[in-house]
């Protein structure tokens, strides 16, 4: 029994080690995928919640005391005193994303400081810090600020506050509001959709033809071998089109409600009709790369076990590019990111949910996708064409 036992052992090792795709697959590329991902969502993380050093922020301040001036000489900020109406320029400013904070100081704060009682009962002196939650470096130079202001308070026994209340002194918008969470949840889930759906049945209809052997019948079939690609690939692009939009329309739909609707400032209501027409532009020719990149590994695989297997990595990949946009980066200032496929589309349905794609961008973005899908169409034509590929056992 022990000898039988070691005979299977060496045989299912054999069967293993003996085949190095499945040896990269299932032994290093768990590790390698993991340190890459890892790796490149702290870099992402740090990018996003630390300081850029060179960074000069837009601030407006009113009646800032002499000696508070000093404890915000080192912060990168290029200070601007405001009075009157320049106060509500200041705040139309930082709504619109042209400037980070404004302060407005009571006037004579540091006398009423001084004079204040924190047991007379009666309200400090309140010290107003104005900035935009949408944006990332008036949220960073606010915290910087109140962390300065909570220090100075502490040093004045508690004379004076900061932000009293909390309410009124973030000026996004409702727009803008919707436009952050949008374009931070959407791309991922897209993605996710749409690659689901091309991975469904992309395998199936290419390796599962192979593993069961029918793909010799379509190929002696007096049809050239490009429609037979073309074929595939349109077909299982609409498939995997309808599977991806269900999931899309669900969610869209749920979301408001899940992430407390309209009370919490999330409104759908604020994307015109132009922005959808371009989203479905984006899926369209999205779910042509996905589905033909996917059509020619299966091709290479000899099952649809296998080719499930190898197209593994290509799904973790596509969820990297799809978290790309919530850790920052200058991917939309890049005309050049714009010629990359699938990445362009994760920029460009991030840019159309925070308002800052362009038709320009997405216009250049649908081409490249059609001529990527284009150029995988005709490698899976070569594929169809090489009997080393279809009929390896």
């Amino acid at each position: 029994m022990k000898k039988n036992m070691l005979t299977i052992m060496k045989k299912e090792f054999a069967r293993f080690f003996g085949d190095r795709r499945m040896v990269f697959t299932t032994i290093l590329m768990p590790g390698l995928l993991i340190y890459l991902i890892y790796s490149f969502m702290g870099a992402g993380m740090a990018r996003e919640f630390m300081t850029d050093d060179k960074y000069v922020a837009r601030a407006y301040v009113q009646d800032m005391p002499e000696e508070l001036a000093l404890l915000f000489d080192p912060i990168s900020a290029r200070w601007t005193e405001v009075s009157g109406p320049e106060t509500e320029d200041a705040k139309a400013q930082i709504r619109d994303k042209e400037a980070d904070v404004l302060i407005v100081f009571p006037e004579s704060f540091t006398d009423r400081v001084e004079e204040y009682d924190v047991h007379s009962g009666e309200t400090a002196p309140n010290v107003e810090i104005y900035y935009n939650s949408t944006e990332s470096e008036s949220v960073k130079l606010r915290s910087l600020l109140v962390d300065i202001l909570d220090g100075y308070e502490s040093s004045m026994a508690n004379r004076f506050d900061v932000n009293a209340g909390e309410e009124g002194y973030d000026l996004a918008t409702e727009k803008d509001v919707a436009g952050q969470i949008f374009a931070m949840l959407l791309p991922v889930l897209l993605m996710s959709f749409m690659f689901s759906g091309c991975v469904a049945v992309a395998p199936e209809a290419i390796a599962g033809e192979k593993e069961r052997g029918t793909i010799a019948t379509l190929l002696v079939t007096p049809m050239k071998r490009s429609a037979l690609a073309l074929g595939k690939v349109i077909s299982l692009s609409c498939i995997a089109l309808l599977a991806g939009l269900s999931s899309f329309l669900g969610t869209m739909s749920a979301l408001p409600q899940m992430l407390g609707g309209q009370q919490n400032g999330v409104n759908t209501g604020v994307y015109g009709i132009s922005d959808y027409l371009m989203l479905l532009g984006l899926i369209l020719t999205t779910v042509l790369v996905m589905v033909s990149a996917i059509s020619v590994i299966s091709a290479f695989a000899k099952s649809i076990k296998e080719a499930s297997t190898v197209v593994s990595p290509l799904m973790i990949l596509v969820m990297v590019i799809s978290l790309a946009p919530m850790f920052g980066g200058d991917g939309e200032r890049n005309p050049g990111c714009f010629l990359i496929p699938v990445y362009n589309s994760v920029l460009c349905i991030h840019g159309i949910f925070s308002f800052s794609c362009t038709a320009a961008q997405v216009g250049v973005t649908i081409v490249m996708n059609l001529l990527c899908a284009g150029v995988l169409s005709w490698v899976l034509t070569r594929l169809f064409n090489s009997e080393k590929v279809m009929f390896s056992k």
